[in-house]
Formats: structure tokens, sequence, C-alpha cells
């Protein structure tokens, strides 16, 4: 057993070391403009209501932005605008061509596996007609089955570069 003056003593180096141990995963940052005196002000608290011009900024625990925040501009613009969802099957091998499509301009885009038939019909609804897989939305205009010329299109016309920077290659993220 203990002496209580063990327990002094072990007790707050315990402390210590959980409050150590714990870490936190992401801090957000604030950034707007005082309603009151007009100056801009930057901190960890949100913004008060009637803020104008409010910006949000998340870090990780290792000071890195999340992935949506390093990518190029262009891209961000047109993601947020015109998200891309890609719908495939198992083992579908113009999927991967579709795929690697979207991965060689850089597209962020949520994929989504097609297995049951009330999915190909609800999906086929959305995109005009009977499913044929694979097929990429773009914001609320559809492109049915594989056709690269049809996919840069609508990429174009969305705002996407044509091919990746360097920089960042976004993951497929998967769609719910």
């Amino acid at each position: 057993m203990l002496t209580q003056s063990a327990w002094r003593l072990i007790g707050p180096t315990a402390c210590l070391l959980l409050l150590a141990g714990t870490s936190v995963d992401a801090q957000t940052t604030y950034r707007w403009v005082d309603p009151a005196t007009g100056h801009t002000v930057v901190s960890d608290r949100p913004p008060p209501p009637g803020s104008k011009s409010v910006g949000k900024a998340t870090t990780t625990a290792d000071g890195e932005e999340p992935l949506e925040a390093r990518l190029p501009y262009a891209i961000r613009q047109a993601s947020e605008k015109f998200p891309v969802t890609l719908y495939t099957s198992r083992g579908c091998t113009t999927c991967r061509e579709a795929r690697a499509l979207l991965e060689s301009r850089g597209v962020p885009f949520s994929e989504k596996e097609v297995t049951t038939e009330e999915e190909v019909a609800e999906i086929g609804r959305r995109v005009g007609g009977d499913l044929l897989l694979p097929s990429v939305s773009v914001g609320r205009q559809s492109v049915n089955g594989f056709a690269p010329g049809a996919w840069n299109d609508l990429l174009d016309a969305a705002g996407y570069p044509t091919r990746a920077t360097a920089r960042v290659r976004p993951a497929a993220k998967s769609a719910p």
C-alpha cells in the first residue's frame, strides 16, 4: 500500500501524463469582420451573430490543412458548386477507366457502388433513363455510361482543370 506522501507525488504526475497523452485532433480558426468596429478578427472562438465575411479554417493535430483546403482554388470552387459522383459496380473494367479519367484531372469525387436493383432504378431516374455503368453526375448534370468526350465536356463546363496538378491528387470518397 502506498503512503500518503507517495500519493502526493504520484497524483500530480499521473494527471500530467494523462493530459499530455490526450491531443486535439483538429483546431478551427475563425476569421470575420467585427460589426461594431469594422476590424478583422481572427480567433479560435466562433464569431458573434451578425458578423460579416466569416471564414473558417481547420488544421489537424500535425498542423496540416485538410485535403480540401490544399486543393487548388479552381478545383475547390468547382467541387463546391458542382460535386462529382461516380456510379460503379463491382468487377467493372470500364469503371476503372472512368475512375482513372477523374483522377488524371485531379477531380475530387465520391464513388457509389451500385449493388441492388432498387439503387439501379433510383440512379437511373436521376441520370435520365436506364442506368449504364459507369455513370457520372457533376452537380445536377449527368452522363449515363462512359463516354470520355462527354465526361470531359461536362467537367470542363463545371470549371474543373483539364489535368491534375502535381501538388495534390484527391482520393476518391465513398458516397453515402
